[in-house]
C-alpha cells in the first residue's frame, strides 16, 4: 500500500498508508468523536473545507449504503483513521469506505496514532494540515501550509447552498421555508414529513421569502464562519428583517447566524463540538445530542439582546440553544434530525410546528 503523509502546521508529520482517491489535499484539520456514522459525516456539507480525524480506532466496518448520505457529495477534504478496513461486514451490504473516497476523489491515510493526533488538536486547537504522498518532503508541504489562509476565510456557505427555490407541497397544514446554508437531508426529511417545505438558496432577500406565504422559516446546518462579510449581508441580513414577521428556528450554523442578527456575537472554538455524544441541559433534564460546529454563541453577548440561552453544553457550558424573550424564535446548536447520533431531541420539529400554528413560544 502506498505510503504517504499527514503534515501539521506546527510542524508535526504522521506518516501512514494511503487509500481513497491518490490526491494531496489540504485543509482544517478537526476530529469528530462518533463511534460509527463516517458516512453521514463524510456528506455533511458542514465538514466543507475540512480534513476529519476519527477518535473511533476503525472505519470501514460496514458498508456505504445508499439512503446514508447527507448530501449528494462527499463534503471533507480528506480523512484520517487508525485503520481502515476493507473487508466490511456483509450484514449490510454497501461499498468500502476505500471505493466511496475514490470515486468522490477524496484522499485518506490510515496507519496513524490517532490518539496522539487528537490530543495535539485538543491542547493546540484545530490546525492547517495536508496529506500527501510520501514522495513530497514534509518541509515544501508545511511551507505551502503556512502560506494557505483557512478555508473559512471563504465564503463556504456559497459552494454548499442550493442555488435555485426548491418547492415541495404535500398538501400538508402549514408551510415552511428553508434557508439553505448547507443543510443535510435528514434535516428536510424530518421538514417534509411534517410540512409543506419551501427551500431557498442562502442569499435570498426577504421579500422574495414573504412571497410564499409560509408559516415558519428555518435556517439550517452549513459550513465556515457565521460572521463573513458575505453571511452577514445575505442570511444575517434577511434574518433581521423576518424576525418580526414569521416564527424561526435556527440549527447548528442557522443558530448562529439567528444570534448575530438579534444582535449577540459569536466566536470560533478552540477545537469544537463534532461526534454523537454531546450532552446538553434544556428544561432541566440532560440530553446526548449530535453535533458538528467550530463556532459557538458568546453568552456574554447576550446581555443586551432578547434572547436567553436556555440551552447549556454540560461538558464545558458552551450556548447550545437560545429563544427569543417575546417573539417566536428559538434555536439549537446540536442537530436533533441527527444522522449520526440519537433521536432524543427529534420532538423539537414538531415543537416548531407548534410554534408556527400558534405564532408563539
Amino acid at each position: 500500500m502506498a505510503r504517504g503523509y499527514l503534515v501539521l502546521e506546527d510542524g508535526t508529520v504522521y506518516e501512514g498508508s494511503l487509500f481513497g482517491y491518490r490526491s494531496s489535499a489540504e485543509g482544517e484539520v478537526v476530529f469528530g468523536t462518533g463511534m460509527s456514522g463516517y458516512q453521514e459525516s463524510l456528506t455533511d456539507p458542514s465538514f466543507r473545507g475540512q480534513i476529519l480525524v476519527m477518535t473511533y480506532p476503525l472505519a470501514g466496518d460496514y458498508g456505504i449504503v445508499d439512503g446514508y448520505s447527507q448530501s449528494e457529495h462527499v463534503h471533507v477534504r480528506g480523512l484520517v483513521v487508525r485503520e481502515n478496513c476493507t473487508e466490511p461486514t456483509d450484514m449490510y451490504g454497501g461499498k468500502t469506505l476505500d471505493s466511496f473516497l475514490k470515486e468522490n476523489k477524496v484522499p485518506g491515510i490510515s496507519g496513524i496514532d490517532t490518539r496522539d493526533l487528537v490530543i495535539r488538536l485538543r491542547d493546540g486547537g484545530s490546525m492547517k494540515g495536508a496529506i500527501t504522498d510520501i514522495d513530497v518532503p514534509p518541509e515544501d508541504t508545511l511551507k505551502k501550509l503556512n502560506r494557505m489562509p483557512l478555508p473559512m476565510t471563504k465564503n463556504l456557505v456559497s459552494e454548499v447552498s442550493c442555488k435555485d427555490i426548491l418547492i415541495s407541497k404535500t398538501g400538508k397544514d402549514l408551510t415552511v421555508g428553508v434557508i439553505d446554508c448547507g443543510t443535510k437531508s435528514a434535516i428536510l426529511d424530518g421538514l417534509a414529513s411534517r410540512f409543506n417545505v419551501v427551500i431557498f438558496p442562502y442569499d435570498t432577500p426577504a421579500d422574495v421569502i414573504i412571497e410564499h406565504g409560509l408559516n415558519g422559516i428555518m435556517i439550517t446546518n452549513g459550513p465556515g464562519n457565521p460572521s463573513h462579510k458575505c453571511i452577514l449581508d445575505t442570511v444575517v441580513k434577511t434574518e433581521k428583517e423576518l424576525a418580526s414577521c414569521l416564527p424561526m428556528y435556527g440549527i447548528c450554523f442557522g443558530s448562529q447566524t439567528l444570534a448575530l442578527a438579534l444582535g449577540a456575537e459569536t466566536y470560533k472554538m478552540k477545537f469544537g463540538h463534532r461526534g454523537s455524544n454531546q450532552p446538553v441541559k434544556f428544561e432541566d433534564r440532560v440530553y446526548i445530542t449530535s453535533q458538528n460546529h467550530g463556532y459557538a454563541v458568546d453568552f456574554n453577548s447576550l446581555d443586551g439582546t432578547d434572547l436567553i440561552a436556555d440551552q447549556i453544553n454540560v461538558n464545558d457550558g458552551t450556548v447550545e440553544g437560545c429563544r427569543h424573550r417575546d417573539l417566536p424564535i428559538f434555536s439549537t446548536q446540536y442537530h436533533p434530525e441527527a444522522k449520526p447520533g440519537p433521536a432524543d431531541t427529534l420532538f423539537l420539529f414538531d415543537r416548531f410546528g407548534k410554534v408556527m400554528k400558534e405564532g408563539r413560544l
